[in-house]
């Protein structure tokens, strides 16, 4: 494996028929790290994963692994893995063939391709599935194939492009467990591209939240989960409840509510606001007198939707059992309400 200590992205940007896909990107990656790429459809973070394996040009900035310019050599001198949305195998080919391929395009002597190849099946479990052909598998099998073909070339960084999009939600969790383990088993540089949330708080070491081809904030999952930059990440991650009003006097205004929240960026005195707040961080003891309009029963949790005596909607999760109808009182933790300029 080609070691490194950094490996940088300065103001990386990558333009189509003079619009920005992408945006000076600026990002150092660390040896061993697990970034995840994250954001809506066409926020750009495809692109900036296709800029890094050289798949597409850019039309400015620079990457580099140390002291050494990646930008201006082609894909295959990189040195870089690459798990597809669709997993790219070769139908005609078996699973062990499939996963040797990369070692004979680079020369590796016969021997030396044969054992990595057997330690890569092995590491991601398909012993018994060496010899039979990609079509023969189900659709988490290819994907461990594809993984095991990325890796086994040992290369300095493996990129994954949505690699779970087209597994159902069961197999997604045992694949985003089986992805971590080959992360941290190995001792891999990562960089993972996903619009689900919950796959990037749970795989990553940190994040990168784009929106319209533009950094929006880089953090840990921890970070991003409780402390968002601005309202765009806050509706991203999960933060359901965002509300339009003003910010005036350390208090956030709406539809007759006057509540305390915890301002974040700049905020001006009497100006336009929109309040954040996740629907597991509404109480259900407070100062507002609400009513249930529909409650959904998921599991250990029911998430309802309440009108409060004022009219203002939320949404709201929690282990009691409530029905449509039903009369409650919740409140809004200051410390969990975020209010960000509008």
């Amino acid at each position: 494996m080609t070691g490194f200590d950094r490996l940088r992205l300065d103001g990386v940007t990558r333009r189509f028929a003079g619009a920005d896909a992408l945006a000076d990107l600026t990002l150092e990656i660390r040896r061993g790290e697990f970034i995840a790429l994250l954001g809506p459809s066409g926020c750009g973070k495809s692109t900036a994963l296709n800029c890094l394996a050289g798949l597409l040009p850019l039309s400015g900035g620079s990457i580099w692994r140390d002291d050494t310019r990646l930008d201006t050599l082609p894909p295959e001198k990189r040195g870089f893995g690459m798990v597809f949305q669709n997993y790219a195998l070769f139908p005609h080919m078996s699973v062990q063939k499939n996963i040797s391929f990369g070692l004979s395009m680079r020369g590796v002597p016969r021997a030396e391709a044969r054992r990595r190849t057997t330690e890569a099946i092995r590491l991601v479990h398909l012993e018994e599935h060496a010899r039979k052909l990609p079509g023969q598998l189900s659709g988490g099998q290819q994907q461990r194939v594809a993984i095991a073909r990325a890796v086994v070339v040992e290369p300095s960084l493996v990129l994954m492009d949505e690699p779970l999009s087209n597994l159902d939600a069961k197999l997604r969790l045992e694949m985003r467990t089986e992805i971590r383990r080959l992360h941290q088993s190995l001792g891999l540089t990562t960089v993972y591209v996903t619009h689900d949330q919950e796959e990037a708080l749970s795989l990553a070491d940190r994040l990168v939240v784009l929106r319209d081809g533009r950094v929006q904030q880089i953090g840990t999952p921890e970070e991003v989960h409780t402390r968002p930059a601005n309202r765009h990440v806050a509706d991203f991650i999960g933060f359901r409840n965002l509300l339009p009003g003003r910010f005036s006097s350390a208090y956030f205004h709406t539809e007759g509510v006057r509540v305390k929240g915890t301002p974040v960026g700049t905020l001006e005195d009497g100006g336009p606001a929109v309040a954040a707040i996740r629907p597991e961080d509404v109480t259900l003891t407070g100062e507002l007198d609400a009513t249930v309009e529909v409650a959904e029963y998921q599991g250990r949790e029911i998430a309802a939707e309440v009108r409060t005596d004022d009219g203002l909607v939320l949404h709201l999760r929690t282990d009691r059992r409530l029905a449509p109808g039903d009369k409650v009182r919740i409140g809004l933790p200051a410390d969990r309400l975020l209010i960000f300029p509008s």
